[in-house]
């Protein structure tokens, strides 16, 4: 395999979810790396061969215009390297409207790149308790928490950017303009075995025989895939490669989109995955997610020294993020972790959606800021993690990195990456990056490693 014929590719709507496919994909063996961008001929040679290549982008924040202006330079880019399989990572919640990463906007921008006029949408990643049954989506609410469907999980529901109003992915899409969706439904796949093995395939030609009725020109066909266990990965794994066989595909999807492949090609990992050794000096630690679930991260995060940080000042005013940076430097060098966060975590109400969008870059430069001057004073940090999509989004690209590769795993669905750049001071940065819905409680005290 070489980085000219990989067998997958894969953008990731924002880098927290990005880092979970790639290590899904590097835990089953796959020579893989996550480029931050389209990456150059330079990177390219640096990273070696490969059998898997994404880029971590934040098509999810975006809207629709500026999501075509990305997504047509990075399908460009696959189309010219050619994976068998092109995955439009999407968060496992869904989460994304008509204005803000529109999913069929995606699809529609990076379909040319390919050649396969089906488009499976998976619905489901049971191994985040996320699950997908008849075209619903249900989720638990953190890690091992109870399951609700979507549209009345407590945070997805009211998220401040894109609430979740409605369950049926079908509808859902339908919304942001994906048209002639149709479905293939879970009892398949409990039938999809032994001599009946051509179920799904089956299934799936009569689909794309027929089409939709009413939409005979459609350029693509987009399937939704329900998923509701673990044991249903390699029959929808096996569906996907033999249509790949035929011709180079797109799927939409969380990482069970790669799962379901590894599944299929019988992959496993070639050694378990290493343990995660203690950090070698003080962790800083970044929360800038809004969700319930971060700010009981944050409160029980005991070995830190905590740091609140008010976020509208934080983007408005320049010698406060000055101050706060300041503090958090202060207690890095003292030999302390430090933990510092924007959302509130007394069960407040969270900030209104304006507010929520302005932090991101506001603490990205902060994040960068405190890299930095850790660089500076000859004391660089080997250790950071950042809670929040948006804001791991824009602190990466603020820390100037080129590339991530997989370290290990602190907890399902939440990756520990080491960082390639052309600074020294950054490079082998151990990174962690985590959306609000991942984790459990005590995921930043797992941060810091076996003690």
């Amino acid at each position: 395999m070489t980085t000219t014929a990989p067998r997958f590719g894969w953008y990731g709507d924002d880098f927290t979810g990005a880092t979970d496919t790639l290590a899904v994909l590097a835990q089953a063996g796959l020579r893989s790396m996550l480029f931050m961008g389209v990456p150059s001929a330079q990177a390219l040679v640096a990273a070696g061969p490969l059998d898997a290549i994404g880029i971590a982008g934040a098509a999810r924040a975006m809207a629709p215009d500026a999501m075509r202006v990305e997504l047509t330079g990075v399908g460009q880019f696959f189309r010219q390297i050619a994976p068998t399989v092109l995955h439009y990572k999407v968060c496992s919640t869904f989460d994304s409207a008509p204005h803000v990463g529109n999913i069929a906007c995606a699809i529609q921008t990076l379909h040319p790149s390919v050649d396969n006029r089906w488009v499976p949408i998976l619905g489901g990643q049971p191994s985040l308790g996320r699950y997908c049954a008849f075209s619903n989506l249900f989720a638990a609410a953190g890690t091992g928490g109870a399951v609700y469907r979507i549209d009345r999980h407590p945070t997805m529901h009211r998220h401040p950017v894109t609430p979740m109003a409605e369950a049926d992915l079908r509808v859902h899409l339908a919304q942001q303009g994906l048209q002639g969706i149709t479905a293939l439904h879970y009892p398949l796949y409990e039938a999809d075995t032994g001599q009946n093995a051509a179920t799904l395939r089956n299934a799936l030609g009569t689909l794309l025989d027929n089409g939709p009725a009413d939409l005979p020109d459609l350029p693509f066909m987009p399937t939704l895939l329900d998923l509701t266990s673990a044991d249903q990965l390699a029959s929808v794994g096996r569906l996907l490669w033999q249509q790949a066989q035929r011709a180079r595909l797109l799927a939409v999807g969380p990482s069970s989109v790669a799962q379901a492949l590894i599944a299929h090609w019988g992959a496993h990992a070639s050694h378990p995955t290493p343990a995660l050794a203690p950090s070698t000096g003080p962790v800083f630690a970044w929360a800038g997610s809004l969700s319930p679930i971060t700010a009981a991260q944050v409160q029980a995060a005991a070995s830190y020294q905590h740091i609140p940080v008010d976020a509208q000042r934080l983007g408005t005013d320049a010698a406060y993020a000055q101050a706060t940076q300041r503090a958090i430097c202060a207690g890095l060098q003292q030999g302390c972790h430090v933990l510092a966060y924007t959302g509130p975590t007394n069960g407040a109400p969270a900030p209104s959606s304006g507010a929520s969008a302005a932090v991101a870059p506001a603490s990205a430069a902060l994040v960068a800021g405190v890299v930095q001057a850790q660089a500076d004073n000859g004391t660089p940090l080997g250790r950071i993690g950042i809670a929040g999509g948006d804001t791991s989004s824009h602190a990466v690209q603020a820390l100037q990195l080129w590339g991530l590769s997989y370290k290990t795993t602190v907890c399902p669905g939440v990756t520990l990456s080491s960082a390639h750049s052309s600074d020294p001071s950054r490079h082998g940065l151990e990174l962690m990056l985590k959306g609000g819905q991942m984790g459990g409680t005590d995921l930043f005290e797992r941060l810091l490693g076996a003690g």
